[in-house]
């Protein structure tokens, strides 16, 4: 039972939904001026995750396809920007559209041949990418300083803005979450997130209602790829230096399991997942260092078994029993009677109408004989 009960698109509805939206806003805008350097670091680290696993999320959660090569794309958003900053003096504003746009090209390249994949073929050909791509990256030592990484200048703080750089860094990769995260809540609620949840419940359906399943994979491969080099760009902001140690393939399944404990099929999960995997093994160190391992293993199993939906699945339970929304009610359509049958009438009643007429009708006046009749 709801504490509160409103109908679904009207007024109270609307205004409670605008209210609960300014209400977040306020609060995580004023994160950063409450808390210290290291804090708002790590939540800048958060996003900077939660923006690849979106992509991550949509490839896995609405399609279904299972993806380990999540962490190559976030490595060569990072490096793409690092290197449109440190080598050709680029705004930093460009570096994320350029970023995303080189990993979208490589998602698309690598799209094309995997479609025709999935289960655990997929698994083992994306993960073949997030084992290649570190030695690529210590062999291109010219773009990527190889071993010894690459510096990158981070955002400058705007001259007409009184914040400190690590708040200044915090609300830049805020604005570009925030925006990530409103184009992947459209893209889900549009034709393509229908096509993609046709296809993960049934190929064989999706293409009986002219989906074009081959197409819209290769699509899908590209703009997870795009969202993995957004958030690489924000990782080398915030950071302000790129290594090939911080693209492990340990980084892979770091974003598989955000999204499993965030929600599969949400997109809010992938900030609720990323804070999980931000956060929870910097408390299990603080608990015991040498057991931060294990604290972790176990939590994530807990958290699995307790949470079958995620994290989100827990924020709708809590939502429902603060607030229900239920569906307005639709008045019945009116009854039309049926008209009645119409009944032959009696025999008495038929009119000289009712007599059948003749192939060749009599012509008025005239001769007897021409009526047809006898004199």
């Amino acid at each position: 039972m709801s504490l509160v009960r409103v109908t679904a698109g009207s007024r109270a509805h609307k205004a409670l939904r605008a209210g609960t939206a300014l209400l977040v806003a306020i609060v995580v805008i004023a994160i950063p001026f409450n808390s210290n350097p290291s804090v708002n670091g790590n939540l800048t680290l958060v996003m900077s995750y939660a923006v690849a696993v979106m992509g991550l999320g949509l490839l896995v959660g609405y399609a279904g396809q299972i993806s380990l090569g999540q962490g190559a794309f976030f490595a060569i958003g990072a490096y793409a920007a690092a290197a449109m900053l440190a080598k050709t003096g680029l705004s930093y504003l460009l570096a994320v559209p350029v970023a995303a746009v080189v990993t979208f090209l490589i998602g698309l390249a690598f799209g094309i041949p995997a479609v025709r994949l999935r289960g655990l073929y997929l698994a083992l050909v994306t993960l073949a990418l997030a084992v290649a791509v570190g030695p690529v990256i210590k062999r291109a030592e010219p773009v990527t300083g190889g071993v010894s990484g690459l510096s990158v200048p981070q955002p400058p703080v705007p001259g007409w803005l009184a914040v400190d750089p690590d708040q200044w860094l915090y609300l830049l990769s805020l604005a570009v979450t925030a925006l990530m995260l409103l184009l992947a809540a459209n893209l889900t609620r549009g034709s393509l997130g229908r096509a993609l949840v046709a296809i993960r419940d049934g190929e064989r359906a999706a293409r009986t209602s002219g989906i074009n399943v081959s197409r819209t994979k290769a699509l899908l491969f590209a703009i997870a790829g795009a969202y993995a080099g957004v958030g690489g760009a924000l990782f080398a902001y915030g950071q302000g230096f790129v290594a090939p140690e911080s693209f492990t393939l340990l980084l892979s399944f770091t974003f598989l399991g955000a999204v499993v404990v965030g929600g599969l099929g949400t997109v809010i999960g992938s900030v609720l997942g990323s804070l999980f995997v931000v956060f929870v093994p910097q408390y299990a160190g603080d608990v015991n260092q040498a057991l931060t391992g294990v604290i972790y293993g176990c939590t994530l199993i807990a958290v699995v078994y307790l949470l079958p939906g995620g994290a989100a699945g827990l924020l709708r339970r809590l939502r429902r029993l603060l607030v229900g929304v239920v569906e307005p009610a639709v008045e019945p359509a009116p009854v039309v009677p049926e008209p009645e049958p119409s009944r032959p009438l009696p025999e008495a009643q038929r009119g000289v109408h009712d007599a059948v007429p003749t192939s060749d009708p009599a012509p008025a006046g005239g001769d007897p004989a021409a009526r047809g009749l006898r004199p």
